[in-house]
Order: C-alpha cells, then structure tokens, then sequence
C-alpha cells in the first residue's frame, strides 16, 4: 500500500541527514582517506579536517578545540563522563548525583558505578520534570564529586535550569557534567557562562550522520579514558579517527549556528499549535513536561484509556511516525521511568506519545496529524477495556 502521506514526527529519536552534510562528507568517503596518525600528506589532509571540525563544533558552545573529545556515540560520551571521571576523581570522594529522568546510558553507568562501590542519589523532580535546586544543595556532601543533569530531557522536552545548576557546583568546587545531546545545535549553549565542566553532544540529533559523537571536557578536568590503544583524541578515546563523519558533524553545526535562531521560532510555533489542537480536539489528553520551558520541537501527550503502542502503529498506518519516549527503550515494556518520575501512574505512562518535530516539518503536516490523531484516539478507546475518561 502506497500512503498518500509520509510525515516523520520522530526527531527525537533520530533525525534525517541533511544533503549539505552528506555534501561535505563525500569527498572524506572517496579520495580523502588519510588516516590521521599517518606522516604523509593524506594523513596530514586527514588531520587537518579534523582539527577543523573540532573548532568549528567547540566554537558553537565557546570551547577550545583541545576540549573537544570525539566519540561513537552520546551513549558513550555519557559513559566516559561518569565512569571516567569517577575513576580519576576516587581518592576526592565516591558520592554522585543524578537526576531521576536521566537517559538510560546515565542511569545504568550510574548503576554499574554503584556496583563499583561508589554512592548515587537520584534528585527527584517535579511534575514537570524539572529538579529543586534547594534539594540539590541539601543533597550535596564533602564525598560529591559529580553532578550530572540533563539540558533537556529526551521524553517530555522539559529545559533544566543548567546556568545556576552550573554555579551551584562551581561554588561547591564540584564537576558538573550534562547530556546536551537532544539540546545542542536547538538552543544557545555557552558552556563557561553555564560553568559546565563535562558535556555530551551528538550528530545524529542535530541532521548529522550516526555514529559519531563528542564530549567537552574542561580543560584541567581529571578524567580517565574507557578506551585504550593508540592514544587518539587526547590520550582519551583511543580508536582509528572517523573523519568523514566528524566532517559531517562540523558541517551540521556550522548549518545550525546559521539558521538556529529562525528555526527555533518556526518549530516553537509549530509545537504550540500542535499542542494546543491536541489538548482542545482530545478529550482526556494531557500534556507531559513544562508547558512552555521546555525544547521548541518537543510535544508530549498521555491519553486517557488508550495505550501509547497502539497509538505508534496507527499513526504509523495512516503515514505518521511517532514514539511513546525514548527510542533508547522502545522495546522496554515497563513504563517510562521518566513519566514515573514526574507523578504519572503507570497505566497513565502507558497511554503516552511523543512527537518531536523538525527541519523538514511544515504547517500542512501539523495539520494533517490534527486531523487524524483524534479519530485513531476515538477508535482506540472504543475497543479499550479500560475507560477512565468516562468517569
């Protein structure tokens, strides 16, 4: 069956190369080749690509070059910013903070350090999803050595207060690392004005090729590697350089830095009337996150009766793509553990629907999801044996 409409609404999750990307990547996938470790001129060709898209990226966030660190992924940036930096920071203390919506790769290195013999605490957070910031000073003890929070949370695109968070540590004499993955190359980021010590960024969130990714490390930031072999990027993530896709990565952040101010206020538009056609069309639907500090192309949505699986796949038959969270746990069955954390119960965390908007998103498309998402929520909750919104 051929669909009339193909409308991507799953941003969040991954988001689609931009062909100006892939345009700056081609020639580092044919007759640039060079390995940068080598001495010769492809070598050299190599490395000079790849310092230069290392200060093209540290420049969208007021960085030195030399405190940008490439990885594979966020996933592993995460990794190396706890792990390693409770690794070198032991004899300092053994006491972490998280907050409770962290993305999985946070909340399971944070598990696995336990294991290590080092003491997290879990910030809870409000019904929007955003921490206390007096909670966070109380929780806060002479064995602290990390705080991570997130900039924005990946489900319900709720925008933590990460400048005074940043002051707090600063004043405590504390790293203070955040996944910025879903934020950066969306919103302003200056990691010194933000005191922002350690900070996870990815391509494939920002129209960027997967598989590559990066983390700031603040310059005199104690750290130790996860990776170890040839002593690439610093001594820090050893591993043959992925060129043609840091190239990529650049050229997504120099994309950014040109239209990032327009498209913040197109997609800002777009969401609010998003949102506000869901809340008034569907009764018995709720918005999840801040209502208004929260990511410009971020809306989610649980509804009353209806399970948030079901509502994926009929959207996804009538040309609709959509998710229920975190991608990183779509396969999960449990309830998101970030809709717990905000106060949902968990048959209310089951009826939710993420749908984050982007580059190649238009009002038409806005239009026809209005259209059709009420009658797929009617036709749900016909065949549903749950039907609270009729009490």
């Amino acid at each position: 069956m051929k669909l009339k409409n193909k409308i991507y609404l799953d941003y969040a999750a991954t988001t689609p190369m931009d062909p100006r990307v892939l345009k700056a990547m081609e020639p580092f996938l044919k007759e640039k080749f060079g390995n940068t470790m080598s001495l010769h001129s492809w070598g050299q060709e190599a490395k000079e690509a790849l310092e230069e898209s290392r200060g093209v990226i540290a420049d969208l966030m007021r960085a030195n070059p030399n405190e940008i660190v490439f990885t594979s992924s966020a996933t592993e940036s995460n990794n190396l910013a706890l792990k390693g930096l409770a690794s070198a920071n032991r004899e300092k203390g053994n006491h972490l903070i998280i907050s409770s919506i962290e993305h999985p790769c946070i909340m399971e290195s944070a598990k696995w350090l336990e294991g290590q013999g080092f003491k997290i605490t879990r910030l809870k957070v409000d019904k929007y999803g955003l921490v206390n910031l007096n909670d966070l000073e109380k929780i806060i003890k002479k064995e602290t050595i990390l705080v991570s929070i997130m900039h924005t949370n990946n489900e319900i695109g709720t925008m933590e207060p990460i400048e005074r968070i940043g002051k707090i540590c600063k004043k405590r004499k504390i790293y203070f690392h955040t996944d910025a993955a879903q934020s950066f190359g969306k919103i302003p980021i200056n990691v010194n004005k933000m005191n922002i010590d350690l900070m996870t960024i990815s391509s494939h969130k920002m129209y960027g090729p997967r598989g590559v990714a990066a983390l700031f490390i603040r310059e005199g930031t104690k750290i130790e590697p996860l990776i170890h072999g040839g002593g690439h990027e610093f001594g820090l993530r050893s591993s043959t350089i992925n060129v043609p896709a840091i190239v990529g990565f650049a050229e997504a952040v120099k994309i950014a830095k040109r239209e990032m101010k327009k498209e913040g206020k197109r997609l800002t538009k777009l969401r609010d009337k998003l949102i506000k056609g869901v809340l008034e069309k569907i009764k018995g639907s709720h918005l999840t996150g801040h209502h208004k500090n929260r990511l410009p192309n971020n809306a989610n949505f649980w509804f009353e009766g209806v399970e948030g699986e079901s509502i994926v796949i009929e959207l996804d038959l009538l040309g609709i793509a959509a998710s229920t969270g975190s991608a990183c746990s779509s396969e999960k069955l449990q309830a998101s553990h970030v809709l717990l954390a905000i106060g949902l119960k968990p048959w209310q965390a089951h009826g939710s629907l993420r749908l984050s908007l982007g580059r190649w998103t238009t009002e038409k498309d806005i239009n026809y999801v209005l259209k059709v998402l009420p009658e797929v929520i009617q036709r749900l909750r016909v065949i549903s044996p749950f039907k609270p919104w009729e009490k």
